[in-house]
């Protein structure tokens, strides 16, 4: 299947903004027919912001953790010079960037990006940027979609395959109320749903969903239906195809909404626009989204399942009827190369010291460095549900939706690569009950000190052909330990009160 055309799912989205879904058919689809169905440049993208009477625009990039930063100004102020030369802000007051000697940096508006914001009330045109030094002009080395893109390039340029296609699963909790507080002396957070079967004692019509049993209950007992509803149109009104939503395993709110599949950079793209709609259009409605991996004790973690593919000149490089659940040799080898590199991905892939609450032997968490077909235990699935060659895939489970995906989708891409180039043996399959029977199998690090270890001692494949710079992976290791695993390791836990105040 090709990638649907940005351009195409823009100007729907623009139309149906301004002038309602039915003379939005008509009036794209004429637009269409004389030539438009190409990605925008900077003049056309300005005259269709025009055209739908946008008053703003919104510049929106991606820092090193993952989190979209914006700026706004006027449309009047904004013109086509700025796809070219830039416009300038404060690279100092971003995590992770710049020093403060050297703060001045250019963010670079990337046409093909262009949708009208759906949650503003004036109509804004929104721009995704990528980030460049003032001074040599070139793109900025710690700018995450510039090294998506080194990445695809990178791909290219090994004559393996010209695509990568990604499909991440993002899970998520859609809560009613959330507070918490971290101090000297305090330490204490509180989520709260209504589907939560902690709530069974309340006064109500007693339709909570009891613990683990989450997965595909009807109304009434999904309470979040209508909501997850209105997160697909609003991403399909901005292009962005979504396949199934439902709630998930867990109780209290937790669901899941799949984007269909995507080149790398685009498919990055999507999951930074997907959080936003979903996180906007549960606010709007008065609740709270987290992607946080593991905001509830006791019950299912959120991940974000990533499936990827190989192809070349529209052929699909993943499938062979004789291989093993239908894998080629080049997706065994890919398979071996994420297997072997397991431990340093999981610092872009699993980055926050929550994401190894989910991440824990023995609960039928993704934590086995194998490969099986339909075994969700492993930490490498083969989906089955399809024969034909262009369904087939790879599923990488241990990734959560905390990561920031240019990097993690990345960096899984170059650990395939590197199997690939080296023919990396990915092992036997794993067939058995990985929960139940235990054969020594081998496990992704226990905590985010043990993935950052990891990745300090194992990132030459990151590092191939200029994707990675060294001072990229330097610069995220020292910021993970003294802003996020120090934080941790180094504050007295609530439950240790629990445990040791009597002692």
């Amino acid at each position: 299947m090709e990638p649907q055309d940005s351009w195409e799912s823009w100007a729907l989205f623009l139309w149906s903004r301004v002038e309602g879904a039915v003379m939005a058919a008509e009036e794209t689809k004429h637009y269409l027919a004389n030539g438009a169905a190409t990605a925008p440049d900077a003049r056309e993208a300005l005259e269709w912001a025009r055209e739908t009477t946008a008053k703003m625009v919104d510049l929106k990039f991606c820092d090193l953790l993952g989190t979209w930063q914006h700026m706004t100004l006027p449309i009047s102020a904004f013109d086509e010079s700025a796809f070219d030369e830039g416009l300038g802000f404060d690279g100092s007051s971003i995590r992770g960037w710049q020093g403060i000697s050297e703060s001045d940096m250019l963010l670079m508006p990337d046409a093909s990006s262009a949708i009208l914001d759906p949650f503003t009330e004036a109509p804004t045109l929104s721009l995704i940027c990528e980030i460049a030094d003032p001074i040599t002009r070139g793109g900025y080395a710690r700018d995450p979609r510039r090294v998506a893109r080194r990445a695809e390039d990178y791909l290219r340029s090994t004559a393996i395959a010209d695509t990568a296609y990604m499909g991440p699963e993002c899970e998520f909790f859609v809560f009613d109320e959330v507070s918490y507080e971290l101090g000297p002396n305090t330490a204490r957070y509180l989520v709260d749903s209504g589907e939560g079967h902690w709530n069974s004692g309340k006064p109500g019509l007693g339709y909570t969903v009891r613990e683990k049993e989450g997965y595909f209950p009807p109304a009434p007992h999904d309470t979040l239906s209508d909501l997850r509803t209105q997160m697909v149109l609003t991403l399909e009104r901005l292009g962005i195809p979504c396949e199934f939503h439902h709630h998930e395993v867990a109780s209290g709110g937790q669901c899941e909404i799949d984007l269909r599949y995507e080149t790398l950079t685009r498919m990055a793209d999507r999951v930074m626009t997907y959080k936003y709609v979903v996180k906007n259009v549960a606010r709007a409605a008065g609740k709270s989204v987290t992607f946080m991996p593991k905001p509830i004790f006791g019950d299912n973690g959120s991940g974000m399942h990533t499936h990827q593919s190989l192809w070349k000149e529209g052929t699909a490089l993943m499938a062979d009827k004789s291989g093993y659940a239908g894998l080629s040799q080049l997706a065994r080898a890919y398979v071996g190369g994420l297997l072997a590199h397991a431990p340093a991905l999981l610092a872009f892939c699993a980055p926050t010291t929550n994401s190894y609450r989910r991440l824990v032997p023995g609960y039928e968490a993704p934590v086995n460095l194998v490969y099986s077909q339909r075994n969700r235990s492993a930490c490498i699935r083969i989906p089955m549900y399809s024969d034909s060659p262009k369904a087939k895939r790879i599923e990488f489970r241990c990734p959560d939706a905390s990561a920031n995906p240019y990097l993690a989708f990345a960096a899984m891409l170059m650990a395939g690569v590197d199997g690939i180039q080296k023919g990396l043996d990915a092992g036997e399959p794993a067939d058995w009950d990985l929960f139940e029977e235990d054969r020594g199998v081998a496990q992704v690090p226990g905590s985010l000190d043990e993935a950052l270890y990891a990745l300090e001692t194992d990132h030459e494949f990151l590092t191939a052909g200029g994707v990675f710079s060294e001072e990229l992976i330097r610069t995220w290791i020292a910021y993970k330990r003294e802003n996020e695993t120090d934080v941790v390791r180094l504050r007295p836990h609530p439950a240790e009160f629990a445990l040791y105040y009597d002692c």
